[in-house]
């Protein structure tokens, strides 16, 4: 097998493990004789469970001497719900491993390499960078950035508006859009929405695909900073699929909250002044509960703030080929917006495909905060 078909491989294997392995990364492994043989491979089926290395060894059995072993990520150094990978590696006596991107979780970052070459194996790291960022673009933005990795999401008609001038919304795009969506809903931890959203649609911010299998417990966040939502919405409906979550400004004392908490919910006061919820706060609670990325859907308002805040890595939109007009219908972003062009938010590396008679598009977020 040539090295491209090998590195087509460790990364078809780490996609597996795509709805499983929050808060870890998604690793691909394939084992290589010294006569080019590929005598086994393995991936990260799901966070608890044993890592690609360890599987592709235990499959490789003492075949794994010599080896050369291709990885997506650096094999982990540190004793986390499984030993380090490392120090798997180099007792299986390999030869070589070669892996993608240095891994940035600071029990790592580097010193699996340095232990494996402590052991005599020869390590190569860097090839096919691009696209290792891309598969586990999650959990890298989540790690360097120490926040949960933000990934915003709307579906809007091709003048952009979300809903009618009557608010009416079912359905602007396709099946095959709102199956996208619904995908996008198991890849991520958490899912927030403003009270706006709330208010208007009553969501229940479920996952309906069965996909997720990750450890990690949903998270269904409602922003809500002065308290406009009733506690009998349906995201906050006990038993609806995972915790229910309340950001809002209002003081913790406040007896307008003992209904939320009634119902389960977990309510977070975190006033960042005019009545607004401290953002980069919230997303530190949702770190601190293992939570990777969060899928923020809306609605406009929502979407500004969290933009304007230098919040947002990756933004991903449904446009269908439909117009909606109306100078008072919503529109996908709201809030103050930018004033000038160049304080507009730009999208990077930019992908676009079709979805039965939807485009949908998706692109980077460059940081900073926005005019």
């Amino acid at each position: 097998m040539t090295d491209a078909a090998i590195w087509e491989r460790v990364f078809a294997l780490a996609e597996r493990g795509r709805y499983a392995t929050s808060p870890n990364p998604r690793v691909g492994a394939v084992v290589v004789a010294p006569d080019g043989t590929v005598v086994a491979e393995g991936w990260h089926e799901r966070a608890g469970g044993p890592h690609a290395e360890a599987v592709a060894l235990a499959a490789a059995g003492a075949r794994a001497r010599g080896a050369t072993v291709f990885l997506n990520l650096e094999p982990c150094a540190h004793h986390g719900r499984t030993p380090p990978c490392s120090d798997a590696l180099a007792s299986a006596g390999v030869g070589r491993v070669v892996f993608s991107l240095r891994d940035p979780d600071p029990r790592t970052a580097g010193r699996g390499a340095a232990r494996l070459r402590e052991a005599g194996v020869a390590v190569e790291e860097g090839a096919h960078r691009e696209r290792a960022e891309r598969v586990n673009e999650p959990f890298l933005a989540s790690v360097r950035a120490g926040r949960p990795y933000v990934h915003l999401k709307w579906a809007a008609s091709l003048d952009g508006k979300i809903a009618t001038r009557t608010r009416a919304s079912r359905w602007i795009t396709g099946e095959e859009a709102r199956g996208d969506a619904m995908a996008l809903r198991e890849e991520c931890d958490a899912i927030l929405v403003g009270a706006g959203t709330v208010l208007a649609d009553d969501p229940s911010l479920t996952r309906r695909a069965g996909l997720n299998r990750s450890i990690v417990p949903h998270r269904r966040v409602v922003l809500d900073g002065r308290l406009r939502v009733s506690a009998e919405a349906r995201v906050f409906s006990p038993g609806g699929g995972g915790e229910a979550w309340l950001a809002t400004a209002r003081d913790p004392a406040d007896p307008a909250l003992a209904p939320f908490r009634d119902r389960g919910v977990r309510v977070l006061s975190l006033p960042s002044g005019e009545g607004r919820v401290d953002l980069p706060a919230l997303l530190a609670e949702l770190g601190g509960g293992e939570v990777r990325s969060l899928l923020v859907e809306g609605g406009g308002e929502t979407a500004w703030d969290f933009l304007a805040a230098g919040l947002v890595d990756r933004v991903t939109g449904y446009v269908a080929p439909l117009v909606l007009g109306g100078s008072v219908a919503p529109g996908a972003v709201g809030g103050t917006g930018a004033s000038e062009v160049d304080d507009g938010v730009r999208l990077e590396g930019l992908e676009v495909s079709t979805l039965g008679p939807d485009l949908r598009f998706t692109g980077r977020v460059p940081h900073g905060p926005r005019a």
